[in-house]
């Protein structure tokens, strides 16, 4: 034990303010299930890697390992370290155990989790085995893996030295980084609050009783038994709300309260009430409330219906075991190929991701790109089949920095899907559920349960969610997120670390990431796969002058990486009510005997139908653009008629299906239509030829070309009049934030609130919508200075901040400011949640201004935009179920090259897909005809 007390020394006692990473490797998904080695975390920075990775950023990779020999004091005291070693391994219980558990009694529920204090615990077959030890391991290049083991000892050890105990102890306490997103502990923390209804509630006295006879009870419109709700003022009994997919009630009780005037808000399940008062599940219908409430006074207005609670007893579920049954169950039914049987497939590119409750958007949008529909970034990021996934150069960094650097954190995912290393095995022959024992063991049989649940076998995106989303107001949230949203925010994301990758490596082929062709050539951003560029032919309406512009090309933005198209409704035709049934089954969400029910109920209803062809002649078709100033007319204002096509086709066309419009009432609501997608499409008509014979060309003024309002550029031209503050204030009144609707104000000339609101729906996915829009004389000043616009910083607010928040420094507030365009609130925000490491990260923010400077060999920014002929062939889609893009579910569908078929990945579960729904998905990736089989060899 010499070892373990030299470096004693080294341990430290975890506090709740460290942060523990001891359920997986930062840099890989290996786990204490994973291998008989388990993780091994750092008793001094709480790191948990494999051994392997345990001093990555010292470990010599290949090209660079003259990096590797030089003295550096600071890396010879990392030679050797000392950790806590954590094995777990799953075994079958005793059946009798397993009996005695079934036989007893109901358990109490108080909390909405699994596996937590007062929550729902699942019925499993299995128990955990958990080994300790502490180890000494060192750097030993002559080691396969690169290190060695020194000294382990099994803990616990009465002769280990007492701060090696204590920082062990402390680790073994920890609830660890990743309990607040893990999938078996969610919880809502929220208290119901007390509805201010209560006191005072009119009752309307008409006479109702209600018998204690659950066999009475039934909805007085639909006559359904099922899912009751009792209006406490009326004594009215209905159904509760339709979910989003279809089921749960028939409104009945929803429906009531809108008829009555909306003046009796309070209801109560029924079935849910017992002596325990506080377990009935309440509800306010309220505009203001609308949502679980308390209801103090309960007893006493049940009372008045003929209700003693104390002799009451439950019967039905309440609210929260059916929304985590909902969690805990929702698998094939509820994806867009219910009700068929689905074959499961695993291996290299069929690997599964945990859902972390509402990640499925996360997971669609990473397995679209990172299981093989895009090789190239499958090149960059991922592996070979059942390749070496531990020394990968993305994952170059120290363990310290491992858990919040995007490439290594996508580079631990991407590896993960294609290297097959956490693949559910598929047996060649499976028994038949006729053949199988109740001896059998499933573990290894893929459709069980309790297989696709192994914690060796799972991948959480976790730590990936958490680096992406974490600066993201909506994505570091655990709510569902709109998909399209989040891919076009993941390629930025990647955009910059990329470029600050290659900032750090000099422009060459020294750092992380290189020209796999050409190392001193720049390097190939992932972006430029996606990218295209639109360019807009305007006609003056006057005197049919023409005037080209190349939209998104001198305003220093990101280029377009997804065509958004609206769906034409006045193009649509109303198909064979058969046909339109059978398609749909394919994209409900239901349970096949709730479906077939739902369908019988629907048989008359007309599903219209229009074409992609028909969405991209409406994106393409000539539009009128009105006050467009033209420099011919002596920057006087008129009409323009202005049509969009492509500059350039990109190796990959992402299209974005508009499936949601605003409702009279001022909320999105899906458009029940189906679209008819080709496998194969030709973009070439739309390509811009540029200027024509015959055609009388605007000669640009070297002062300033025409400025026009373009629907393919959010941000729109400067300020010409004084902005409606009414119509400001309206639109923030929706919930819109202020630098969205002034956008969307100024595109439509400054007032009209109907055109604004059709622009945000339009544009509120895009990736700028809500950055900050500095003043256009200051902005104008500053330009013609040379100054950049963004070094601006109001040195009052920076004063106000460091006197009222009293913990920051003028630089610190100076620098948060800078990142959050000059809002104080957000600077604030962003100050308190990088408290932990000010510094690192005020110093990433200048990093991250300098790789934005540009990396070109000519010091620029620019984008070298892929071209090709464009046609192109559909390879992955994204289908969406429910009644908006943030709530519901995502499911994604690709196809490999390999197999020629199409595969679904809901989640974890991964499947030949039968009929991929592409009449009803929400995001199409195509795949340029002339690429197929060739990958660009540069990433």
């Amino acid at each position: 034990m010499n070892k373990i007390t030299q470096l004693a020394s080294q341990c430290r006692v975890a506090s709740t303010y460290d942060k523990v990473y001891k359920s997986e490797c930062v840099f890989s998904f290996h786990n204490p299930y994973t291998s008989p080695l388990g993780i091994v975390v750092n008793l001094h920075t709480f790191i948990g890697t494999v051994d392997a990775l345990a001093f990555a950023a010292q470990r010599r990779h290949g090209r660079n390992e003259k990096d590797d020999n030089h003295d550096d004091s600071s890396q010879q005291q990392q030679e050797e370290a000392i950790f806590l070693r954590i094995v777990m391994n799953r075994i079958p219980k005793a059946k009798q155990q397993d009996a005695n558990e079934k036989q007893g009694g109901e358990t109490v529920v108080t909390k909405l989790g699994l596996g937590v204090e007062g929550g729902f615990h699942t019925n499993e077959k299995y128990e955990t085995q958990t080994r300790y030890s502490v180890v000494v391991l060192c750097r030993d290049e002559k080691e396969a893996s690169g290190v060695k083991i020194l000294e382990q000892v099994e803990y616990p050890d009465n002769d280990l030295p007492l701060n090696v105990v204590q920082s062990v102890e402390s680790i073994l306490r920890h609830s660890g980084e990743a309990v607040q997103q893990d999938v078996k502990a969610f919880e809502l923390d929220e208290e119901k609050p007390v509805s201010k209804y209560a006191q005072g509630l009119e009752f309307v006295d008409n006479g109702v009783t209600i018998s204690p006879n659950p066999q009475d009870w039934k909805c007085e419109k639909s006559g359904e038994r099922d899912n009751l709700w009792l209006n406490l003022s009326t004594g009215f009994i209905g159904g509760g709300r339709k979910n989003w997919d279809g089921s749960g009630g028939s409104n009945g009780a929803l429906d009531h309260y809108l008829e009555t005037g909306e003046k009796y808000p309070l209801v109560v399940k029924l079935g849910t009430i017992t002596k325990d008062i506080d377990s009935a599940d309440c509800y306010s219908y309220a505009k203001d409330e609308d949502g679980p409430v308390r209801i103090p006074n309960l007893a006493h207005l049940l009372a008045k219906r003929g209700i003693q609670v104390s002799a009451m007893q439950k019967t039905a579920k309440s609210t929260l075991e059916l929304e985590v049954e909902l969690n805990a169950t929702y698998a094939f039914d509820a994806i867009t190929e219910s009700g068929a049987k689905l074959v499961p497939v695993s291996g290299p590119g069929y690997q599964g991701l945990q859902n972390l409750g509402n990640s499925c958007y996360i997971n669609s949008v990473v397995q679209m790109l990172f299981s093989g529909s895009v090789p190239e970034l499958v090149s960059r990021y991922g592996t070979e089949a059942y390749g070496d996934i531990l020394h990968h150069p993305l994952l170059r960094v120290p363990p310290t920095q491992a858990p919040d650097d995007l490439l290594c954190q996508i580079a631990k995912v991407a590896c993960a899907l294609n290297s097959g290393v956490f693949s559910i095995p598929i047996p060649l022959a499976k028994k038949s559920s006729v053949q199988k024992n109740d001896d059998d063991d499933d573990d290894d049989d893929p459709l069980s349960s309790s297989s696709s649940s192994h914690p060796k076998h799972r991948i959480p995106p976790r730590m990936l969610k958490h680096v992406v989303g974490k600066d993201h107001v909506d994505f570091c949230t655990g709510q569902q997120q709109d998909a399209a949203q989040f891919l076009q925010y993941l390629l930025e994301k990647m955009d910059q670390a990329e470029l600050e990758a290659a900032a750090a490596a000099g422009g060459g082929g020294g750092g992380r990431l290189w020209n796999k062709v050409d190392a001193n050539l720049g390097i190939p951003r992932t972006m430029e796969l996606f990218a295209f560029q639109t360019t807009s032919r305007m006609v003056c309406t006057v005197d049919q002058k023409v005037k080209y512009n190349n939209n998104n090309n001198n305003h220093g933005h990101h280029p377009e990486t997804v065509l958004s198209l609206r769906i034409p409704m006045e193009k649509s035709q109303i198909i064979d009510n058969h046909t339109a049934t059978k398609t749909d089954a394919h994209v409900t969400s239901e349970p096949e005997e709730k479906r077939q029910r739902a369908e019988e109920e629907k048989k008359e209803e007309a599903v219209p139908t229009v074409t992609m062809q028909d969405c991209l002649d409406s994106w393409a078709d000539p539009h009128a653009v009105d006050d467009v100033r033209w420099s011919h007319l002596n920057n006087n204002s008129a009409t323009a008629m202005v049509e969009t096509r492509f500059a350039n086709f990109p190796r990959y066309m992402i299209i974005q299906l508009q499936r949601y419009e605003l409702g009279p009432d001022w909320t999105p609501k899906k458009l029940e239509v189906m679209v008819g997608v080709p496998e194969e499409i030709d973009l070439s008509a739309l390509r811009c030829k540029g200027p024509q014979d015959g055609e009388d060309i605007v000669v640009s003024s070297s002062s300033s070309d025409e400025e026009m309002t373009s629907t393919n550029d959010t941000t729109p031209p400067p300020a010409t009049g004084r902005m409606d503050e009414e119509s400001l204030a309206q639109l923030m009144d929706m919930g819109f934030g202020m630098n969205g609707c002034i956008r969307a104000l100024r595109a439509v000339g400054g007032s009209n609130v109907e055109l604004a609101m059709n622009w945000i729906f339009e544009h509120n996915n895009d990736a700028d919508f809500n950055d900050p829009l500095p003043d256009d004389n200051m902005a104008a000043a500053n330009a013609a200075d040379g100054k950049n616009t963004s070094s601006m910083v109001n040195e009052e607010m920076v004063s106000s901040l460091v006197e009222n928040l009293g913990c920051f420094t003028a630089d610190q507030v100076r620098a948060a400011l800078l990142e959050c365009g000059g809002a104080a609130d957000r600077a604030a925000d962003w100050l308190f949640s990088h408290m932990d490491d000010l510094e690192t990260a005020i110093a990433t923010l200048n990093s991250q201004k300098v790789a934005a400077s540009g990396q070109g060999k000519d010091g620029s920014n620019k984008y070298s935009l892929e071209d090709g002929e464009g046609k192109y062939r559909l390879v992955g889609l994204v289908s969406h179920i429910g009644k908006n893009t943030t709530s519901g579910h995502y499911v994604a569908h690709l196809k490999h090259h390999n197999d020629k078929k199409w595969v679904i990945f809901n989640d974890e579960k991964v499947a030949w897909s039968e009929t991929p729904p592409i009449p009803h998905a929400y995001l199409y990736l195509f795949q340029r005809i002339d690429s197929i089989g060739s990958p660009n060899p540069s990433y």
